[in-house]
């Protein structure tokens, strides 16, 4: 059983929800009710369980006939578990509609209601959802398992557009804005309907002064695609993804299996959005981070649509197997890496993301349990505390040494398409997948011995700071950027810089990954002098960059010595970064920018860390919030 939920969805399981729902903006809250057709499992079933936290239960009722419940006391992680009476004598595979009245909190873990200054425009208010990991119980009372997948409808009423994880019902979405009613001020309802069966971290809904632009039809695809943004950001969004985002789509689907959902959108959203992208079902969430106005960090978005079979479509069964989503999803994306660009390129970024996997098994050397891709985790442990680069990257390291074990990808693609052709639509634990490569190979003795070669437990369960192999890319794109980081090395005993041979045009044909190369290197020698560091973020520009990507790595250099002056004075300016105090006013929400910097600043100063988060607190989403709070030793 899933050890981060208390429902009982092994004896009696949620087949479809009917939300109807209302947005208070005023109040902060989502009033409605949630309509669950469940599935008994078992024999002698007399009660069904379902996750909440912090919701208000104002009723239930079992084919409209109102019944006994108990709201137990909250668990710190779980929340509390509904209980609600069924009627007696039911017998396995008997079908009943349990109705549960309820709202939201204000202060709900899943929803960041944002002020209409927090928007682009400035106009009207914004409301987004993050359920991953154990969030949908704050949305909704659900049985809150990803072993536990659903399908919904819904109907939401709301003064501002609403979306949600699914194919819009009404009003049309290539038809005016909020049905042609007033932004704002006309209240309209909105109708979806989600009929693939997902994950209840998946359920997703976001409301605010939302615009929609559809991208080209691909050749001989039924699938729609299009982006969604505030207007005053949909020009540039809309040019930043249209020319790849169905391209990336058509690729996977001649890789794996054809794209099963029908609607593949893409939201920008507000900046304290915490993460770079979530794969909700038909509506990837994307941070406006993104929008560079170059294209370069496109390719999160293959990330994102790649979840639509690794993890959306094949799930794992709970949060101990988390890998099996991300390192899944990461190891496709750098294959398509490859076809989309060249052997190189999928190298390059596996050189990238390991940058970040030895940060994450060094942040978690006090808690080894959390370097493993098999966690095991108790029950109602919070699956945040692990939440890092590992699954992602020490899991697409695990594949791409099994690829190259096996023989390269003429091997495994094959196997991948009959991984996912097996498991899709199902929730799996890692020895599933273990089974089943077995079983792929099981004619094929030189395969079956490759298997047999490969330390599982190592992999599986092994702690430290090293993989159990150590792997081989490709460098190409990487060898200037190496080359330039060597240069600054061997530069640190120079103590007049007029005489340093650098030049403002190093950088000139470097893309923004090879600059984030290129940093990540410096990184790897020891802290450069104070003077060189400050030289070094005037000359090429990147300690005042909007790049963050690039920004987020020159502090890593510049904050290496917390003792020196360098560290001192850039300490200072990445907390003005972070909450936007720089004079842009953008917020750092991405996990991926503000934790790290909020620590790196911590280890220089503590107290300008503490004093720069609890300025801000309220802007980051709550999820990020919680955290930093944890990484600032405040929680």
């Amino acid at each position: 059983m899933d050890p981060t939920t208390q429902s009982n969805y092994d004896k009696v399981a949620t087949e479809h929800v009917e939300f109807d729902w209302r947005l208070d903006f005023e109040n902060r809250i989502i009033q409605g009710s949630a309509v669950h057709q469940l599935t008994i499992k078992a024999e002698s079933v007399h009660e069904a369980i379902f996750d909440t936290n912090d919701l208000t239960i104002n009723g239930v009722s079992i084919e409209g006939k109102a019944t006994s419940f108990d709201l137990k006391p909250k668990h710190e992680v779980m929340g509390s578990a509904l209980h609600v009476s069924l009627p007696s004598g039911l017998s396995k595979g008997a079908k009943l509609r349990v109705q549960i009245q309820y709202q939201t909190s204000p202060n709900s873990m899943a929803l960041q209601w944002l002020e209409k200054e927090q928007t682009q425009g400035k106009q009207f208010p914004y409301l987004f959802s993050q359920c991953q990991p154990i969030y949908s119980r704050a949305l909704a009372p659900l049985q809150d398992s990803p072993s536990a997948k659903i399908t919904y409808s819904a109907k939401v009423k709301s003064v501002l557009p609403v979306l949600l994880s699914a194919i819009r019902v009404s009003p049309p979405a290539d038809g005016p804005p909020h049905g042609g009613k007033i932004i704002g001020k006309d209240e309209i309802t909105y109708s979806y309907n989600q009929p693939v069966p997902i994950a209840t971290y998946l359920i997703a809904i976001a409301a605010g002064n939302i615009h929609f632009r559809s991208f080209p039809q691909h050749e001989g695809k039924t699938w729609t695609s299009g982006i969604w943004t505030e207007p005053e950001l949909l020009d540039a969004a809309y040019w930043e993804f249209s020319e790849d985002t169905t391209k990336f789509l058509a690729k996977e689907e001649s890789l794996v299996i054809p794209y099963g959902f029908g609607v593949y959108d893409l939201l920008v959203l507000p900046p304290s959005f915490p993460y770079g992208g979530m794969e909700n079902a038909c509506l990837t969430f994307l941070t406006p981070t993104l929008v560079t106005g170059d294209r370069t960090l496109v390719d999160v978005v293959v990330h994102e649509l790649t979840h639509s079979w690794f993890g959306n479509g094949v799930t794992h069964a709970e949060a101990s197997h988390f890998w099996l989503n991300e390192g899944w999803t990461t190891y496709m994306e750098r294959v398509l890496q490859q076809f989309l660009h060249s052997p190189a390129h999928r190298g390059f970024s596996y050189l990238i993301g390991n940058r970040a996997l030895r940060d994450a098994l060094e942040e978690y050397k006090d808690r080894p349990k959390y370097q493993r891709l098999i966690i095991g985790f108790e029950k109602g442990e919070d699956p945040d505390d692990a939440y890092s680069s590992i699954p992602y990257e020490k899991g697409a390291n695990f594949l791409f040494y099994i690829e190259q074990t096996l023989g390269g990808l003429d091997v495994f693609l094959p196997y991948v398409k009959d991984y996912v052709s097996t498991f899709i639509g199902k929730s799996i634990r890692t020895e599933d997948w273990k089974s089943h490569l077995y079983g792929y190979f099981k004619d094929q003795p030189d395969k079956i011995k490759a298997l047999n070669s490969i330390d599982w437990d190592a992999w599986f369960y092994g702690e430290g700071t090293e993989l159990p192999v150590e792997l081989k890319f490709d460098t190409t794109l990487a060898t200037q950027a190496y080359a330039l980081a060597k240069r600054w090395d061997e530069a640190r005993s120079t103590t007049d810089i007029s005489r340093l041979d650098f030049k403002e045009t190093d950088l000139q044909k470097f893309d923004a990954n090879q600059i984030v190369v290129f940093l990540e290197k410096l990184q790897s020698y020891p802290p450069l002098p104070s003077d060189l560091i400050l030289h070094l973020g005037s000359l090429y520009g990147v300690s005042s960059t909007s790049n963050a990507e690039i920004r987020l790595r020159f502090y890593g250099v510049a904050l290496q010595d917390a003792n020196s002056p360098a560290a001192q004075h850039f300490a200072v300016e990445a907390a003005k970064w972070v909450i936007g105090d720089d004079g842009t006013g953008i917020i750092k929400g991405r996990m991926k920018f503000c934790r790290p910097t909020f620590r790196s600043i911590s280890k220089v100063n503590h107290d300008v860390a503490v004093e720069t988060f609890m300025k801000a607190k309220n802007y980051f989403h709550p999820i990020a919030r919680k955290l930093i709070e944890k990484d600032l030793k405040l929680a």
